[in-house]
C-alpha cells in the first residue's frame, strides 16, 4: 500500500525522495499520529510535500490511493474489517453540528448507527447503487455519497449531493495553487519574489538591534543605532502589450501588474500594441499625444534593468518583419529591429505570454519573436512559468 502511494506520487511528478518516504514510515512506526485518516493525511502531506504548488496533486493521489474506509486496516495495521467505534464517534462529533447530532439521535440510537456502519463496511464487498441499506450511491442509507440522510457519512466518492456528509476525503482545497494553473493575485507575488537582490539603501530609519547590543555593551550605556531599511534593489522595466487580442487577458495582466508594483519598488512600465516600435506610452487615453521614444528608453535605463515583455505575441508576421507593418501608424523600421535592439542592450530579458504554451507552435508571429529574443526566454503566464522567468532574470 505505501509503496503504491510512493509510486503514485512520483508518477504525478511530485518530487518525493526515498528519505522522505522512510521518514513517513518511521513516524508511523513510532505512533506519531493516532488511528485517524485525517491525521495520517496531514502527517504524510507534511513529510512528503515540499512545494505548495504540489498540494493539489498530493490531494488527488491521496484520495485515489486511500479512498474509502476499506484501507484503514492497511494503513494502521488493524485486524481485517475492524473499525474502532470510538474513532467513528469522534469523527462524527468532529464534523457534525450539535443540531445535526440531535437530529440523528432523534431518528434512532447513535451507537446503533455506528454499529450499522461498521457492519456494512465489513460485509459489503462490491459497489452498490440505490436503495437504503448498503453503502453506495444514490440511495437513502445514512452512509455513502449521493443518498440523503442527515446523519450521512460520506465514503469514497468525489462529491456529495446535499453537502451534509461528515467526511469528504477529496476536498482539494489547494487547486488554485497548482503550478500549472493560471496565476492569480493571491500567489503571483510568491513567484515574483524569486527575483530579489536585497540592499540597505536610503535613510537610517530601521533599528539595528545587533549594533545596538554591541554598542551598549562597549559603551556601558544604551547606545541606540539605526540603519537603512533592507529593500529589494532589483530594477525592472516592464513593457505591456495593450488592446486587440490582449483584451481577453486583461484580468491576468492586471493581477500581474498589481503584484509587480507591490513587489518591485523600482518598477518602470510602458505600453505598446502588438509589437515594439519607435515609441511607447504610459497613458492609454493619451497614447497618440503623450508618447515616449523607444530610443529614450534605451538610453535612460541602464543595462542592469531586468526587462519583462508581457503580451500574447499574436499578430500578423508583417507587423514584426516589414517596414510600415504596424496596424496603427507608419513605422520606419520593422518591429524586429526594435526587439533586437532591446535584446542587445538588456541581457536580462524575458517575455511572459498569457496564451497557453501548447498553442504557441501554431502562431508564426510567436515563433518569430522567440527567434529574436531567444526561444528559452518566453514563458507562459502560469505560476511555474513566472517562477521560470524570474530565475532567468536572476542569472
Amino acid at each position: 500500500m505505501f509503496q503504491t502511494f510512493f509510486n503514485e506520487l512520483r508518477a504525478a511528478k511530485i518530487p518525493v525522495t526515498i528519505r522522505e518516504y522512510l521518514t513517513l514510515l518511521e513516524a508511523l512506526d513510532k505512533n506519531v499520529v493516532e488511528d485517524s485518516v485525517d491525521q495520517f493525511y496531514y502527517l504524510s502531506r507534511t513529510a512528503l510535500v515540499k512545494d505548495e504548488r504540489d498540494l493539489d496533486k498530493f490531494d488527488q493521489v491521496f484520495g485515489h490511493v486511500f479512498r474509502g474506509m476499506d484501507y484503514l486496516d492497511d494503513i494502521f495495521g488493524m485486524a481485517e474489517g475492524e473499525i474502532p467505534a470510538d474513532w467513528l464517534r469522534a469523527m462524527a462529533e468532529k464534523y457534525l453540528t450539535p443540531e445535526e447530532m440531535a437530529e440523528i439521535e432523534g431518528l434512532g440510537d447513535f451507537d446503533k448507527i455506528m454499529d450499522a456502519l461498521r457492519e456494512r463496511l465489513e460485509n459489503q464487498d462490491k459497489r452498490h447503487e440505490g436503495g437504503n441499506k448498503n453503502i453506495g450511491t444514490a440511495g437513502t442509507s445514512p452512509f455513502g455519497a449521493y443518498g440523503y440522510n442527515p446523519e450521512g457519512i460520506r465514503i469514497g466518492q468525489n462529491e456529495g449531493r446535499h453537502g451534509r456528509a461528515v467526511k469528504v476525503w477529496d476536498k482539494r482545497q489547494f487547486k488554485n495553487l497548482d503550478g500549472d494553473k493560471e496565476i492569480g493575485t493571491r500567489n503571483i507575488k510568491v513567484a515574483l519574489r524569486r527575483l530579489r537582490k536585497f540592499a540597505r539603501e536610503g535613510a537610517a530609519e530601521e533599528l539595528d538591534l545587533d549594533g545596538t547590543i554591541r554598542g551598549t555593551a562597549k559603551q556601558g550605556w544604551l547606545d541606540i543605532q539605526m540603519r537603512p531599511e533592507r529593500r529589494n534593489a532589483v530594477k525592472v522595466l516592464a513593457l505591456f502589450d495593450i488592446g486587440g487580442s490582449m483584451d481577453s487577458h486583461v484580468k491576468q495582466v492586471e493581477d500581474l501588474f498589481s503584484a509587480a508594483k507591490s513587489e518591485f519598488k523600482r518598477l518602470e512600465y510602458f505600453y505598446f500594441h502588438n509589437c515594439l516600435y519607435e515609441h511607447v506610452w504610459k497613458d492609454n487615453i493619451r497614447r497618440m499625444r503623450e508618447i515616449t521614444p523607444t530610443w529614450d528608453i534605451l538610453h535612460k535605463y541602464p543595462s542592469d534593468y531586468r526587462v519583462v515583455f508581457v503580451g500574447d505575441a499574436a499578430m500578423s508576421p508583417y507587423e514584426i518583419a516589414v517596414r510600415g507593418g504596424s496596424v496603427e501608424h507608419w513605422n520606419d523600421e520593422p518591429g524586429a529591429v526594435w526587439l533586437q535592439r532591446v535584446a542587445e542592450v538588456y541581457p536580462h530579458l524575458v517575455w511572459i505570454n498569457p496564451t497557453q504554451e501548447k498553442y504557441w507552435q501554431y502562431s508564426q508571429s510567436t515563433q518569430m519573436i522567440q527567434d529574436i529574443i531567444g526561444e528559452d526566454r518566453m514563458f507562459p503566464m502560469t505560476l511555474s512559468g513566472l517562477e521560470g522567468a524570474m530565475k532567468e532574470l536572476a542569472r
